[in-house]
């Protein structure tokens, strides 16, 4: 192996780890605790060796919810795939959507309501969030009829994370979740 490739895989492995502890902090004490400096110490490396990989905080915050939005295309796709018939697909995926949400609630929150410096819906997106939004699409796709997907994905994706905000922020009660989520591919999976 080649000097040049060393180096390369090694400030990867030292990005893959700055990513790794900006999301632990994040899910553990919030996104005020993830500072260059805590960060530093978690690593065990220099400030400055975090802004050789990261101009700044809101760049580390991008790394972090493209690496969430990885992880929530693989249990979209892994739930849409083991689902039988379409409308279980698609209610497995809105159920997938909604667990992510609920068991990473601080990630969810940097993904979808912190303002982040991701393109969404543009030819320049990362795979990773295009890759989540593929799931939703084609757990929808066998609905559409006339519809536009894209159009009834983006409808539907909208529903979900409202219903997932609102229950979150304590403006829905929790008791009528499944209820909720039930009535919305009610209304989707025909």
């Amino acid at each position: 192996m080649s000097i040049q490739a060393r180096r390369k895989r090694e400030r990867a492995e030292r990005e893959r780890l700055i990513v790794t502890a900006a999301r632990d902090l994040l899910e553990s004490e919030g996104w005020d605790a993830v500072t260059t400096r805590r960060l530093a110490d978690r690593i065990e490396y220099s400030q400055p060796v975090l802004y050789s990989h990261f101009k700044g905080k809101s760049a580390i915050m991008a790394a972090v919810a493209t690496a969430g939005f990885a992880d929530l295309a693989t249990e979209l796709r892994a739930a849409r795939i083991a689902a039988g018939e379409p409308r279980q697909a698609l209610a497995a995926v809105a159920a997938a959507y909604a667990g992510f949400a609920e068991r990473h609630p601080t990630l969810y929150e940097a993904m979808f309501t912190q303002p982040v410096d991701l393109p969404f819906g543009r030819p320049d997106t990362p795979p990773a969030l295009r890759q989540a939004y593929e799931e939703l699409r084609e757990g929808l796709r066998p609905f559409t009829r006339e519809d536009n997907v894209e159009t009834l994905t983006e409808t539907f994706w909208s529903a979900l994370h409202g219903l997932l905000v609102l229950r979150r922020s304590g403006r829905l009660p929790h008791d009528d979740h499944e209820r909720r989520l039930a009535l919305l591919l009610d209304r989707f999976a025909t």
